[in-house]
């Protein structure tokens, strides 16, 4: 506050950290005003760092570090990309993270204090994902009871994520067309043109440049939607990432299940390292979480995780083989621990005491850590473990 205002003072006072620069003679009614102000956009900062922190709690692939010189390309794009206002296309395999990268993007871009707004493009088709686009008119079909905005209008000021636009019927592409070269839609049922201000991010696992010479996606749509188009690498393409990224699981999903932190033994690590990962990121956050829930141990070895994974199927220890009685102790130990829903049935299956089967976990724990004896999982009689339940 000051009773000799300059443009030099009130230039200096902004950039020491004023909120406002205020001149006599003013009122109790501008203050108020003024701090109302000042109340509401606190009130806005607290709530965005609020949502952020509950995002990263349930979402812990949103931690985008990467060792991976593929990967590490793409979050520089990203970043770069997030301040143009123009239309992104993620591309790649289910899993990768598409949906991930396109929040990181509007969280780094001008449009950040506003809303993120995700339609799947699968889930609905026709007149329904129309509905859902661009909002319907009362009385627009059976079951329109009022009119009702689409997600183009809750978007506004923010930005829109069409998942798996490969999937968006024909029907619809015309439409969506002209809201991006306009930003004009029509609800469904209504004659009147509405206008929205939305960045539109797309993300597909099509090839839609082969969709486009099919015929069975417009070529002006594909243009307009890939103004920037970014490739995201499948995790077998960034071996590096899958431990970095099991232990972040790890921690995660022991917090969110109230379990304590588990590790991974070094057979483990290698048992995860080996897989390629069909499903990419989705799948190994969902592995380790089985295993998690499922696993007795806090140490997890490669009967942890399902079979197809582990490969316990073909490389177990068997009756015959060759593998010593230790690793062949170790294997079904694990296996009847995995199967029995306490501690106390597996002791009685095994047909030791409590004591003596705490001795043998802790014993194969300890060679686990420290690089002992891998357990490569299989089963006595050369028939593989069950499956965990």
């Amino acid at each position: 506050m000051t009773a000799y205002a300059t443009i030099e003072t009130a230039v200096e006072a902004v950039r020491r950290g004023a909120w406002d620069y205020l001149p006599k003679p003013f009122t109790p009614a501008e203050i108020r005003h003024l701090l109302e102000r000042i109340r509401v956009q606190r009130s806005t900062s607290v709530r965005l760092a609020d949502l952020e922190e509950r995002l990263q709690a349930e979402a812990p692939d949103t931690e985008l570090e990467s060792a991976a010189p593929a990967m590490r390309s793409v979050l520089e794009v990203v970043s770069r990309a997030a301040q143009a206002d123009v239309s992104v296309l993620f591309v790649g395999e289910s899993g990768t993270g598409k949906g991930v990268l396109a929040r990181t993007m509007h969280l780094e871009s001008p449009r950040r204090d506003h809303s993120f707004v995700t339609v799947n493009c699968p889930t609905l088709t026709g007149e329904l994902l129309a509905s859902e686009l661009f909002g319907h008119a009362k009385g627009a079909f059976t079951g329109a009871i009022r009119d009702q905005q689409g997600r183009v209008e809750v978007a506004e000021g923010g930005t829109l994520f069409l998942d798996e636009i490969g999937d968006l019927p024909a029907t619809l592409q015309a439409k969506l067309l002209r809201f991006l070269q306009e930003k004009q839609f029509d609800r469904v049922g209504e004659t009147r043109t509405r206008k929205a201000d939305v960045r539109v991010i797309a993300a597909t696992n099509r090839d839609l440049e082969s969709d486009v010479r099919s015929g069975r996606f417009r070529e002006d749509l594909f243009f307009r939607l890939s103004v920037i188009e970014i490739r995201v690498p499948s995790l077998r393409e960034r071996p590096e990432d899958v431990l970095p990224l099991a232990r972040r699981f790890l921690a995660f999903s022991a917090r969110s299940l109230n379990r304590p932190v588990a590790t991974l033994s070094p057979a483990a690590e290698k048992v995860l390292t080996n897989y390629d990962w069909p499903g990419n990121v989705r799948e190994l956050r969902n592995a380790i979480e089985r295993s998690v829930i499922l696993w007795p141990s806090p140490v997890l070895d490669p009967l942890a995780f399902p079979e197809r994974i582990s490969g316990t199927r073909e490389r177990g220890p068997r009756v015959g083989g060759k593998f010593t009685l230790d690793e062949l102790e170790h294997a079904h130990i694990s296996a009847v621990v995995a199967q029995s829903k306490t501690k106390e049935e597996a002791a009685a299956i095994l047909g030791i005491d409590d004591s003596t089967l705490w001795r043998k976990r802790k014993k194969y724990e300890e060679q686990d850590l420290h690089g002992g004896p891998p357990l490569v999982a299989g089963a006595v009689a050369g028939e593989p473990p069950g499956k965990l339940p």
